[in-house]
């Protein structure tokens, strides 16, 4: 016996599954019954919906007609039955026709491209950056939180996509040498407070509770729009945490705490209300790889600064100030971030090894296993950066005309004599990599009034008192 397997003729489908019916039915009756080369009988199951219409049980020819010429189902059996067949040198599938073969490579390269162009999945940028700890020897965790909210705003991400959490105000510390500044290089030179710094979470707002309602998005109706974490199931979210923990646990502004079991948890929430596509989880603390040991998921990737039982040390005491600047993990992650610009091509993969045990003295993890996608085909800008809404065509739009009337319209002085750049960015590379600066060495006063007291002893030693008239 010979099996065939019949489609109904290439059309959209609407309202209904596709049948596929595939049947090894012969007619007694006819020649040849039992061989190979009987004849097979095509029969597609009534009531299944194509191109708008459903086609009816099997009728007699004459009943066929009659219900055509009245109309109801035996016209949309008859549309059904007109529907254009593909043409020659053409395939059909259940989706439709494709051209032959030779246009169906050029349409994959194609499609190809565009999945490339579009591998993430997402259509907006997400960051919540939170420093926990308070307190002026703390002065690193909140450099720390500042200067990765400057390298995101850098590479694309505004303002109203940032949820920025200080549990302190360093800038303005009585302590502070140079208030409403937060230096996070010893040269001094790059202050990561600026002028355009926008605190979602200040003091003691920053605590778990305010913390997990901002992830799953539980939080009173009157909480103004800067203080939402308004993602949807397109985001990819960069959360970021700085602060003192230990094994399986953070702690916030000494007073409480968050578990590995709760931060896991408010993921699955996020998860299933559908408030991420990625999510990037990066925590810079004292034992940090054990944060993420509870995740279960999906699209998380997850780095930490320290293994289960490690330090994350500190990096870079200045004097002036009194404390360290940095943490050693983040001040590594940065001096790499600072190489990034929005278009570029570099992946997660790099940023693994940022910080090997030879700079960090702790030893950095990471887990990718929840992970959909190879790390070597993340981008960095895929959370670091904001990806920015394009429509592709082939036409050619002409702005001549446009630009004619425009011009005509404003005076000659106000019309730009030079061509449109960007503003100069600050160069943040050649700060960190230049050496410290060569202070200029002055004796201290103690040193001044003890030579002093050097000369007269010796002059007394030579002279004696009887020559102290030749002197006055």
């Amino acid at each position: 016996m010979q099996s065939q397997c019949f489609l109904p003729p290439a059309g959209p489908v609407q309202g209904m599954e596709e049948v596929r019916l595939c049947k090894n039915r012969f007619k007694a009756s006819s020649p040849g019954a039992g061989k190979a080369g009987g004849a097979p009988i095509r029969d597609y199951a009534p009531g299944v919906a194509q191109s708008g219409g459903t086609i009816p049980a099997k009728q007699p020819p004459s009943k066929r007609r009659e219900r055509t010429k009245r109309g109801g189902n035996g016209g949309k059996a008859a549309a059904y039955r007109a529907a254009p067949r593909p043409e020659a040198g053409t395939r059909s599938t259940r989706r439709g026709t494709f051209p032959p073969s030779g246009m169906g490579i050029s349409f994959s390269v194609f499609q190809d491209q565009a999945e490339q162009f579009f591998r993430s999945g997402h259509t907006n940028n997400w960051a919540v950056l939170v420093c926990t700890s308070r307190f002026w020897f703390n002065y690193r965790h909140v450099a720390n939180t500042l200067s990765v909210y400057r390298s995101v705003k850098r590479l694309g991400i505004p303002d109203s996509h940032i949820v920025l959490m200080l549990a302190d105000d360093m800038a303005c510390n009585p302590r502070n040498p140079k208030p409403a500044t937060v230096f996070s290089h010893k040269n001094m030179e790059l202050n990561v407070y600026g002028d355009d710094v926008e605190v979602d979470y200040r003091s003691y707002e920053v605590t778990v509770e305010n913390f997990l309602r901002v992830l799953t998005g539980r939080i009173p109706p009157s909480t103004p729009r800067s203080k939402r974490l308004l993602s949807d199931d397109r985001s990819n979210i960069l959360i970021y945490m700085t602060g003192h923990g230990g094994n399986g646990f953070l702690k916030f502004q000494d007073s409480e705490e968050i578990t590995n079991v709760e931060l896991a948890d408010a993921f699955e929430q996020m998860w299933q209300k559908r408030r991420y596509n990625e999510l990037l989880f990066i925590i810079d603390t004292c034992q940090g790889a054990s944060m993420y040991e509870r995740f279960y998921s999906p699209n998380i990737m997850a780095l930490a600064s320290s293994q289960v039982g490690e330090d994350s040390l500190s990096h870079q005491p200045d004097l002036g100030i009194g404390v360290h600047l940095m943490d050693r993990y983040t001040f590594y992650v940065l001096e790499f971030l600072e190489e990034i610009h929005p278009a570029s091509q570099t992946n997660m993969n790099d940023l693994f090894q940022v910080c090997p045990k030879s700079l960090c003295v702790s030893t950095p993890g990471h887990r990718t296993d929840l992970f959909q996608r190879d790390p070597q085909n993340v981008l960095i800008t895929d959370f670091f950066g904001s990806v920015r809404k394009v429509e592709i065509t082939t036409e050619t739009i002409s702005l001549d005309s446009d630009l004619a009337g425009f011009e005509s319209k404003l005076p000659k002085d106000e019309l730009a004599t030079e061509p449109q750049k960007y503003a100069e960015q600050l160069p943040v590379a050649q700060i960190i990599h230049q050496k410290p600066k060569q202070k200029d060495w002055h004796p201290p006063g103690g040193f001044i009034l003890g030579l002093w007291a050097l000369i007269i002893m010796v002059f007394f030693k030579t002279y004696g008192i009887k020559h102290m008239k030749h002197v006055f």
